[in-house]
């Protein structure tokens, strides 16, 4: 597995070019990644390496609501309650635009993990804000969304733990009552959607972030499917993950060719997507250095403390180690750049999961490639102002790299 993988890696400080060719499987987890036990849509964030004024306009609260399909249709959160989504609805020139976002969050891979999961807002919607800012990509605002501010936006709930791809034959036939049916909320709410004037959609983009990244890749083309034929369809991920034993989920031409539990590496099928894809990756994903790649149990003596918290902090043989997790991220990613449908902002910031954020997405001095911010870049490639294939060179080039320093 990726995790032990690179739980080893302190013991060997100077790898060759080969030996990061070796992971780079592994190291796909890193181009999409997920948070296993952070929230990853929450809008509050630790210090910056750089001032970055705030955002003076108010966010929009959006209230929940519990998907009405759900319970007929048997997609029941792990604690067995009903699903939910945040709906905004569009106006204007925006009305029969749709932007869905899959929440992102973390996951669980064992009965304990998923046991104590259930009783979260990560796995019950007992436990959901009743009201949520939408910010970012969801963002009205103009000044914050330029191409999307008018669309319907939707923000669907995460509380299944498998990035919406569970059925009920993956459940343990026991006493401990969890239910893994992200599958069956996806079709449910999508659905409801569908009733509600997305099956009249011009426009759409399904996009998620971490959980919901890859989510939003393992759903794209049934996404694409399922809205009408004329209308102009696209995916954003910004990151993702995949969790074993949710073969009926996979990409079938991947599970034909090699088995299930592979087909959790995006790699193994973005290239199978009919559907043009948009990655938005930070290349020094700090969650995924902090827990994938020096995990605090692999760094005995705690000779990363400092780096694992701030990159500023790393000295010159770490940084090697993250220059060449960085390489790998680059070959990982090799083959889906000559997709001429595809595009990609690849920042070389100590960052994660971009596209909720304001100071990430798009304001004055948020991150950019090329005087490009990450909302401008989507925008230029979801309605073909331009092609976009853009990566950064390595850190610390980018004076407008929004670092996080957990310090």
């Amino acid at each position: 597995m990726a995790i032990s993988t690179f739980s080893s890696l302190l013991r060997y400080r100077k790898w060759a070019k080969s030996n990061w060719l070796v992971a780079s499987l592994g190291l796909l987890l890193i181009v999409f990644s997920l948070s296993f036990f952070l929230d990853l849509t929450s809008d509050s964030v630790p210090s910056v390496d750089h001032y970055h004024p705030p955002i003076t306009s108010p966010p929009d609260l959006v209230k929940l609501k519990l998907s009405s399909k759900a319970k007929e249709r048997g997609a029941f959160c792990l604690d067995g309650s009903l699903p939910g989504y945040h709906f905004s609805k569009g106006s204007g020139s925006g009305t029969k635009s749709w932007l869905i976002h899959l929440e992102g969050g973390s996951w669980c891979n064992t009965i304990a993990s998923c046991s104590a999961r259930a009783m979260t807002r990560l796995g019950s919607s007992k436990y959901f804000e009743h009201e949520v800012s939408f910010q970012g990509v969801l963002s009205s605002d103009p000044s914050q969304n330029p191409d999307f501010f008018n669309w319907n936006r939707v923000k669907v709930r995460y509380c299944d733990g498998a990035s919406f791809s569970g059925r009920p034959e993956a459940e343990f036939k026991n006493e401990t009552r969890l239910f893994f049916r992200g599958q069956l909320i996806w079709e449910a709410i999508i659905d409801e959607l569908l009733s509600m004037g997305m099956s009249n959609a011009k426009q759409g983009i399904l996009t998620g972030c971490s959980a919901g990244g890859l989510a939003s890749l393992i759903h794209c083309d049934y996404f694409r499917d399922h809205l009408p034929k004329d209308a102009f369809v696209k995916c954003v991920s910004d990151g993702g993950f995949f969790l074993n034993g949710l073969d009926k989920s996979l990409d079938q031409k991947c599970v034909a060719r090699t088995e299930p539990s592979k087909c959790m590496f995006p790699q193994e099928f973005v290239n199978n997507i009919r559907t043009p894809v948009f990655l938005v990756n930070a290349a020094y994903d700090y969650w995924q250095i902090q827990h994938v790649l020096v995990p605090a149990s692999a760094d005995l003596d705690k000779s990363w403390a400092k780096c694992r918290l701030n990159i500023k902090e790393c000295d010159a043989e770490q940084m090697k180690i993250l220059h060449g997790f960085r390489s790998s991220l680059m070959d990982a990613i090799g083959k889906f750049h000559q997709n001429k449908a595809g595009g990609m902002f690849i920042d070389s910031c100590y960052s994660h999961s971009q596209m909720l954020k304001p100071v990430m997405w798009h304001s004055p001095t948020s991150t950019r490639i090329k005087n490009k911010t990450i909302a401008e870049s989507v925008g230029d490639w979801y309605f073909n102002r331009k092609p976009v294939k853009l990566i950064d060179r390595p850190y610390p080039c980018n004076p407008y790299c929004y670092n996080m320093n957990f310090t």
